[in-house]
């Protein structure tokens, strides 16, 4: 650890999300945005004018083939990483064995066999490894955790989630290098890993077997031209056909997008606003899944990329009644080219200008339902974001009246959630193409133990 009071952090990947922790940790006393590490010198650039502007010292910029360099000349005490999915344990491992703090984004990674490398470096060293799943510090999950927890619905069941992403948000992850499955492990991994880690958690129980369809029926070259929605253009900066397109994306209109992607283009050649309906695309945008857990209950899962409005709907049905959640996040999306937060965010950072509301209702049996009150946020993912900065690094003021520095600091996910979200999403995968149900105990051998092993 460094001699100095304050620990000296390193944030991996400089794109749109790591703004939440390179501002988040220039507002905690006892951290320090020390070095920065990405391929582009344009977006360090861009951190570091957010620090300086919260009266912070500029920090270090580093490419990424020098990362183990970084963290012994820096003196690195925890490292924040936020790159590409596929790449997190390219950094996470050596980061551990370092013996530094690490907290990754989600998906812990992509796929198995990064996974297990990430499980056997925590076991090896004994460090300690946070993913940020932001999902679980929205206080309406905590509201539903702590309902089941207390018995509200008996012993748990079944389960039917569905979450809907509208066509604003759900097609930016057609957009950018989400589309590729090689570096995103698709939206299974990618997006539902927040979903899959909820209901872990809900639950306290682990996957053991996945059965799932998906497909690509909306975006897409071929779908596109299908449905007469498929304009010709690569990307949509500087083509006449994206220009009144709704589902392209104008990155000079948007200060924060031109300075993190249109302007450092010309560091790694990344596009951010390809066409949707243009190839090549190989994740899915409809799937449907059911996931059966150890201790006996079963989960239905859909998660559609293309509706007309955005939220969710969950029901818990258990031996003493039925627990009900719809949020509406976005009742409807206005046709638009330009992202309006100021972070660049195309969702989640600022509160939807259709955002609906929220209901939670009980439905004991023999009795009237109740109607849970909730008090709903719908920006900063549902107030997640701040929530979790809290229980990762802190609060901003801890002599503020009331600041708890464990609050919320049950809910945060260790690399062993990391991987049971993720290997619900990975056997998804394999049952797409295989057409049959998957153990995931094949795919993660151990996590889950398999059925009779050690489980009731």
């Amino acid at each position: 650890m460094s001699p100095n009071p304050c620990l000296r952090a390193a944030v991996v990947g400089t794109g749109h999300r790591a703004q939440t922790f390179t501002r988040g940790l220039a507002e905690r006393p006892g951290h320090r945005v020390a070095a920065l590490c990405d391929p582009s010198p344009t977006r360090m650039a861009f951190h570091n004018r957010l620090l300086t502007a919260a009266g912070e010292p500029p920090a270090a910029q580093w490419d990424p083939e020098r990362f183990a360099d970084l963290l012994g000349e820096e003196g690195i005490d925890e490292v924040i990483v936020t790159t590409v999915d596929a790449e997190h344990d390219r950094y996470v491992v050596p980061a551990l064995r370092a013996g530094c703090r690490v907290v990754t984004e989600k998906p812990m990674t992509v796929d198995a066999d990064r996974c297990a490398r990430i499980l056997e470096t925590v076991r090896e060293t004994g460090n300690s490894l946070t993913v940020a799943f932001n999902y679980r510090f929205n206080p309406v999950h905590e509201k539903v955790r702590a309902l089941l927890a207390g018995g509200a619905v008996g012993e748990v069941l079944s389960v039917h989630f569905e979450w809907l992403l509208d066509v604003r948000h759900g097609a930016d992850y057609f957009r950018r290098w989400h589309r590729d499955k090689r570096r995103s492990g698709g939206l299974m991994v990618h997006k539902s890993s927040h979903h899959f880690d909820l209901v872990n958690w809900w639950l306290a129980d682990e996957p053991q077997e996945v059965f799932g369809y998906g497909r690509l029926g909306f975006y897409g070259r071929e779908a596109g031209e299908r449905h007469g929605l498929r304009r010709d253009y690569v990307r949509a900066h500087g083509a006449g056909p994206a220009a009144d397109d709704p589902f392209a994306l104008d990155l000079a209109a948007n200060d924060t997008l031109r300075a993190l992607y249109l302007d450092a283009e010309r560091d790694d050649g990344y596009l951010r606003d390809r066409n949707v309906f243009d190839g090549p695309v190989t994740i899915e945008d409809d799937m449907a899944v059911l996931v059966r857990y150890a201790r006996g209950a079963t989960m239905t899962y859909h998660l559609t990329a293309y509706s007309p409005w955005e939220g969710y709907r969950v029901m818990v049905n258990g031996s003493a009644g039925r627990l009900e959640l719809e949020v509406e996040e976005s009742r409807w999306a206005r046709p638009s080219t330009r992202a309006a937060s100021e972070r660049g965010a195309v969702h989640g950072d600022t509160a939807a200008e259709h955002a609906g509301g929220a209901r939670l209702t009980l439905r004991p049996l023999w009795k009237p339902p109740v109607d849970i009150p909730l008090d709903v946020a719908h920006e900063a993912h549902g107030g997640g974001d701040p929530r979790m900065l809290d229980a990762l690094f802190g609060p901003v003021d801890a002599a503020l009246p009331g600041a708890d520095p464990s609050a919320a600091a049950h809910s945060t996910a260790t690399e062993r959630d990391g991987a049971l979200a993720l290997v619900v999403g990975l056997a998804a995968n394999r049952s797409f193409g295989t057409g049959a149900p998957v153990r995931t105990g094949t795919l993660l051998p151990g996590t889950p133990a398999p059925c009779g092993e050690g489980r009731p």
